[in-house]
């Protein structure tokens, strides 16, 4: 078997798996990659969001041999503790997180809505994030911290 090279976080990394291999085991188990996590494994639940490029794809089902041409951003990429990525600072500002399960969904899911639309409608945001299953009911805290963080990334590229 041949190694594969893709990028992750910007950077290029060898992985010893498979290419049909799913990206979310590879992220994981060989990347240590905590992110990222298994939910549904049917591309149902977002908990397994990354994004390639700026779009936000399902990795629980994507094989790694798909990806060795694009740009691959898990949730650790986005953003330090020290230097935090707008979507991140603004959950936290909105205390937007409760049990974890759709934090990484929502945060990917809500990082490509922004960097496409730089003021998201309501109904883009509940359009950008519907795939990503939440049952704990922090939504409307959610929809405030993604308009935030629209807020907060665009005035900084300004």
């Amino acid at each position: 078997m041949a190694a594969l090279v893709i990028t992750v976080n910007g950077v290029r990394r060898e992985v010893a798996a498979p290419a049909e291999t799913p990206l979310l085991s590879v992220l994981r188990d060989e990347l240590g990659l905590n992110g990222p996590r298994y939910g549904c494994g049917l591309e149902q639940c977002g908990a397994c969001l990354v994004l390639r490029g700026a779009e936000a794809v399902a990795s629980c089902r994507l094989p790694v041999g798909e990806v060795a041409d694009a740009q691959i951003t898990t949730l650790e990429g986005l953003g330090t503790l020290d230097e935090p990525h707008p979507v991140q600072q603004a959950f936290l500002e909105e205390q937007a997180a409760q049990c974890g399960y759709c934090s990484n969904g929502m945060l990917v899911a809500a990082a490509a809505l922004i960097w496409r639309t730089r003021r998201p409608t309501d109904e883009q945001i509940c359009a950008a994030l519907d795939d990503v299953l939440c049952r704990c009911g922090s939504h409307l805290r959610i929809m405030r911290a993604v308009k935030r963080a629209a807020a907060l990334m665009w005035e900084e590229q300004a």
